[in-house]
């Protein structure tokens, strides 16, 4: 099976090749960022680029263990370098190299260059990063495959996509487990992706040597997505398990979660002050995946999985979201773009007699799109004037 383009991403970054800007591609690891990479080479090379222009470097790759000091690095690819013709530079996973800023930096200084890099933490854009580079990068978060794409990876393009949401649902959009047909195998990678990142990207970065705690946390936000979560509520459920941990931990593990790309947390929104609510926020799995592989079946909410999902949709289609408070009423999302606002609640099915996911809307200012979606055909339509969607619509259409 061929590995699929991604549009999605390609679209966005064509129009920033050849410019100034470094690009800094990120996002959690196995969700094919350096698939991405060799895709805009491929670009390049279409172009009418030499293949001797383009230097692509990947720093988990044992071969360039000896050069991740950026003074060895540097010398290296000048070697490397003609420079009478521009260059273009791939490095892949460019946190490895010690103190890798200043060598973009001093790259983009010496050489006619165009520079693309790839990360799987956010730290990446924190810190010295932003004082050596401001305003000269752009940054392109990538995600595991979308239901559409992941339609797309599989040849199933031409079937119903209901019969395939489940499977998709159940095991996420990592490429690499989307090639499995074995169930076992699929939740076997999952696991090992999953404690990859915990134990490495996270517990590694931040020499945490026991590791319990921070693995109760990410079980904890795996099982609670969708609701609203505070550091006191997770700092409590853990002291009842007999663990000593201080809220001050609970808080510098949730940013390291984020940062490792493997959840991410939702603000509340107030709608009518139009402001950011300090405090509770929802968080969500960057892969439903990790839901299958880490929790036993009974403990999965599949009206959270759907939740979780739509989530992930937005922020693929460059929403910012937010969950949103009018009133006493929760929304649970309220996503926006430069030329857009949504509206939107999410349910498995409508419940009979319960106007919940109407009556949320029904105060809410005017001239925006307000859509429910749900997992339940028998739903879908328009009820009380507000559209009401069944997901595998939402998410292919």
């Amino acid at each position: 099976m061929e590995p699929i383009l991604r549009p999605l991403y390609l679209k966005r970054i064509e129009p920033m090749i050849d410019t100034e800007f470094i690009k800094v591609i990120t996002g959690v690891r196995r969700s094919g960022k350096s698939y991405l990479l060799l895709m805009i080479r491929d670009q390049l090379l279409k172009r009418g680029i030499s293949e001797k222009q383009i230097i692509y470097l990947n720093f988990e790759n044992p071969e360039y263990f000896d050069l991740l000091d950026y003074r060895k690095l540097y010398e290296y690819l000048k070697k490397k370098v003609d420079k009478s013709k521009k260059t273009y530079f791939f490095f892949d996973e460019i946190q490895e190299v010690h103190e890798w800023q200043k060598l973009i930096n001093g790259l983009r200084v010496a050489f006619d260059s165009d520079i693309y890099i790839t990360g799987s933490n956010a730290s990446l854009l924190s810190g010295e990063l932003a004082s050596y580079l401001t305003g000269r990068y752009v940054q392109i978060p990538v995600l595991p495959l979308t239901f559409r794409e992941y339609l797309k990876f599989k040849n199933y393009e031409q079937d119903d996509p209901a019969r395939h949401f489940n499977d998709y649902l159940e095991y996420g959009g990592f490429p690499s487990v989307v090639l499995q047909d074995n169930n076992q195998l699929k939740r076997d990678v999952l696991s090992g992706i999953y404690n990859s990142i915990l134990l490495r990207d996270v517990a590694g970065r931040a020499t945490i040597k026991n590791t319990e705690v921070l693995e109760r946390v990410g079980l904890f936000l795996l099982g609670n997505a969708g609701q609203l979560i505070s550091i006191n509520k997770i700092a409590n459920t853990l002291r009842s398990s007999g663990f000593k941990i201080s809220n001050n931990t609970i808080e510098a593990y949730l940013n390291l979660l984020q940062d490792a790309f493997l959840f991410y947390k939702v603000p509340r929104y107030d709608i009518r002050g139009k402001e950011l609510l300090k405090g509770q926020g929802k968080f969500y799995a960057v892969d439903l995946g990790f839901v299958r592989s880490q929790l036993r079946r009974e403990r999965i909410n599949r009206g959270s999985k759907i939740e979780n999902l739509v989530y992930l949709e937005l922020l693929s289609r460059d929403y910012e979201v937010f969950v949103g408070k009018y009133d006493t009423k929760e929304i649970d999302f309220v996503a926006k773009n430069d030329s857009d606002t949504l509206y939107i609640q999410v349910t498995n099915q409508i419940p009979q007699n319960n106007t919940r996911e109407t009556d949320n809307f029904l105060h809410l200012p005017t001239g925006y799109r307000k859509i429910i979606i749900t997992n339940n055909w028998d739903d879908v339509g328009v009820i009380d004037g507000i559209e009401v969607v069944h997901i595998t619509d939402f998410l292919t259409k």
